[in-house]
């Protein structure tokens, strides 16, 4: 067969159906939309159920006090992240940490349908990240960057990085109405320096909201109390002392995590607040803009992390 005759031969099948070009969509709940009532929309994603807690849960928390209007999702279920534990029971598990995790930050959380450790950047996936982010009328999004340790992280990047010009396409996901306006697409601070380190662009002190998105933490036991997937029973104490001080140990690794964030990108924080005020702040978060989506300007980015109502 000759290589005309092969690709002729190939158009036909897709013609007749033979060659199915038919995804099916990821089932998705997109639940009420935020109102129009001028206030922020942010949407952050995450590749499990305790990704965006960790990354954005302070600026998430200052936000929705402020009264804007605040959604994390986690792209898959969790559903292997723990060492004795797997499958639905642990899915449902975490689906409720991260429930409890919400209700403190003040937050909106989702949660898909997707396996742990098997999400892939498919046509199905970035049509339900285009739906969910259309659907929020999000301002900003943020995200992991696409390199990460980890290849739930990594394709959740890929993901949204893919879906900052296409929530702009009319007939991309046309049952779900497209934005006018792209909005601010954002990175969470990372270690990673291959093929290029994190740089920030903004970074934001969190230290009004540190306590609560340690409590919002601590709700998360499968993951950091119990050790996730690479825990094991030796974490666990079988007396009322060594509970809180295994609580009190994840809490304060937590704490001096946040706290070497703000040493990290003192620097940044000096920019932005000054010396006398960046000298006080004790827990940051940091974010980078992708450049692929909109590039607000100056005054706007201020606007974003003023976290005013």
């Amino acid at each position: 067969m000759t290589r005309t005759t092969l690709l002729s031969t190939i158009v036909s099948w897709i013609l007749c159906g033979c060659v199915s070009t038919v995804t099916r969509d990821v089932p998705l709940d997109l639940g009420p939309a935020p109102p129009d009532d001028g206030k922020l929309r942010i949407i952050a994603f995450g590749a499990h159920p305790d990704d965006c807690e960790i990354k954005v849960g302070g600026a998430g928390a200052r936000w929705a006090a402020a009264g804007h209007h605040v959604k994390l999702v986690s792209l898959t279920n969790g559903d292997i992240g723990h060492w004795r534990t797997s499958g639905p029971e642990l899915a449902a598990r975490r689906h409720v940490e991260v429930q409890e995790a919400a209700k403190l930050l003040g937050v909106t959380t989702q949660v898909l349908p997707i396996h742990d450790g098997e999400l892939l950047p498919t046509l199905e996936v970035r049509r339900a990240v285009v739906r969910l982010i259309r659907h929020w009328n999000a301002d900003v999004v943020l995200s992991h960057r696409p390199n990460d340790y980890h290849p739930d992280h990594r394709y959740t990047g890929v993901l949204v990085q893919d879906a900052a010009y296409m929530v702009t396409v009319p007939f991309f996901c046309p049952d779900t109405p497209h934005l006018t306006t792209n909005p601010a697409f954002m990175y969470y601070a990372d270690r990673f320096e291959e093929p290029l380190p994190f740089l920030p662009d903004v970074v934001v002190s969190i230290d009004d909201v540190v306590e609560r998105k340690l409590d919002a933490l601590g709700v998360m036991v499968s993951q950091f109390f119990e050790g996730g997937a690479n825990g094991h029973a030796g974490l666990l104490p079988d007396d009322e002392a060594g509970v809180a001080r295994r609580e009190k140990e994840v809490r304060d690794r937590f704490s001096a995590w946040f706290a070497s964030t703000a040493e990290k990108f003192r620097e940044d924080l000096v920019d932005r607040l000054g010396e006398e005020e960046a000298a006080k702040v004790k827990h940051a978060e940091a974010f980078a803009y992708c450049e692929y989506g909109r590039r607000p300007t100056d005054e706007e980015t201020e606007r974003i992390f003023s976290f005013e109502p």
